[in-house]
C-alpha cells in the first residue's frame, strides 16, 4: 500500500505557545484516518498547514511521495470550519461556481449532488436547508473535482443524531469509492464507526497511533449482575477474574486468560445463582482514549 501523505518533525508556534511539535505521520492510500484529541491538541492547525493555508514553523510534507505543489492540490478535496454558500442561489447554482473556480465540467454537479443523497432538493435556496443538508453540499463541492483524498475537520459538529448517522454512512460510501480520507474529530463513537487507522494528539504532540480494529483487544471484561448479596464473595472465590469492580448494582470482572462469560455462567449457577445479566464488554475507543491521555499526564507526574 503506497503512502499518501508522510509528515515529518512538524511544528507550528505562536510566540511562546506551541500548537503542533515536531508531528510525525503517515497515512496510506485507502486509509480512513482519524485524527483526535482534546480542543487546543493541534487537530485543526494540521490540517491547515497541510492544505498550505497555515505556514508551519518547521517541519515538512509530502503529498504522493512529493512536497505540495498546484497539480497535487488538485488530487485533495477539503471541508474545514462550516459550510459557506451564497444564501439565496440554489444547491446547483452554488456547486455551479465552485466548478468555475475549480475549472471543473458543470457535469460533474449533478453526478455530486446525487452522490451526497440531494437530488430532491437540488434546487432550493441554500437558506433553506437544514445543517445536515448545508454539510452535504460542502461534501458534493469537495467531491467535485474527484479528488483522490477527502480531508473532513469535523464532519459531524452541531448535527442531530439523525444528521450524524447520514454523513457517517455518506462518509463510508465515499471510502468505499476508493478514495483515502482523513478526519480531524472528537466524536469518538462516530471514528471508531468510520474509521480504520486513528492518533491520538495531546497539546501538539503525537501520543498514540494505531489500527481502529485493535481498540478492545487485551483483558475481557464480563458484566454480571445477580439477586444475592455476597455476588462478589462469591465472583472472587472462582479465581477466573484479577481484578472486580463494583458499578452500581453490576459487577465488572477483568477475566484470567482462559476463562469466559460462559464459564462464569456455569459456575454460578452451580453455586445457586442465577445471573439476570452476563453480558461480555469491548473497550470503546472512548474508553482507551481517556486511558491513553491519563497514561500520558501519569508520565509526566
Amino acid at each position: 500500500m503506497d503512502t499518501v501523505l508522510k509528515i515529518n518533525g512538524l511544528t507550528k508556534r505562536y510566540g511562546k505557545i506551541t500548537a503542533l511539535d515536531n508531528l510525525d505521520l503517515e497515512v496510506k492510500r485507502g486509509n480512513v484516518f482519524g485524527i483526535l484529541g482534546p480542543n487546543g491538541s493541534g487537530k485543526t492547525t494540521t490540517l491547515g498547514i497541510l492544505l498550505e493555508v497555515i505556514n508551519q514553523t518547521s517541519g515538512e510534507f509530502e503529498w504522493f511521495g512529493a512536497p505540495s505543489n498546484q497539480n497535487t492540490r488538485k488530487r485533495i478535496g477539503a471541508i474545514l470550519e462550516h459550510p459557506i454558500f451564497y444564501p439565496y442561489l440554489t444547491g446547483v447554482q452554488n456547486l455551479r461556481i465552485v466548478c468555475d473556480i475549480k475549472e471543473v465540467p458543470y457535469s460533474r454537479v449533478e453526478e455530486c449532488i446525487k452522490q451526497v443523497g440531494l437530488d430532491e432538493r437540488k434546487d432550493s435556496k441554500f437558506k433553506t436547508y437544514s445543517l445536515g443538508m448545508k454539510q452535504r453540499l460542502s461534501i458534493a463541492s469537495a467531491l467535485l473535482c474527484d479528488p483522490e483524498v477527502m480531508i473532513l475537520d469535523e464532519p459531524t459538529n452541531g448535527l442531530d443524531p439523525q444528521g450524524i448517522a447520514e454523513i457517517r454512512d455518506l462518509i463510508i460510501e465515499i471510502a468505499n469509492s476508493g478514495k483515502t480520507i482523513i478526519i480531524a474529530s472528537h466524536l469518538l463513537d462516530e471514528v471508531q464507526k468510520v474509521c480504520t487507522h486513528f492518533c491520538v494528539l495531546q497539546r501538539g504532540k503525537l501520543i498514540h497511533t494505531g489500527l481502529v480494529e485493535d481498540v478492545g483487544k487485551g483483558d475481557m471484561l464480563v458484566e454480571v449482575k445477580a439477586d444475592t448479596e455476597d455476588l462478589q464473595t462469591v465472583l472472587e472465590a472462582s479465581g477466573m477474574s484479577s481484578n472486580i469492580k463494583r458499578e452500581l448494582d453490576k459487577y465488572t470482572m477483568t477475566m484470567v486468560n482462559g476463562y469466559s462469560a460462559a464459564e462464569i455462567n456455569k459456575y454460578l449457577f452451580e453455586k445457586g445463582i442465577t445471573a439476570k445479566h452476563l453480558v461480555v464488554k469491548t473497550k470503546s475507543l472512548e474508553k482507551q482514549f481517556l486511558e491513553i491521555l491519563a497514561e500520558q499526564e501519569g508520565g509526566k507526574s
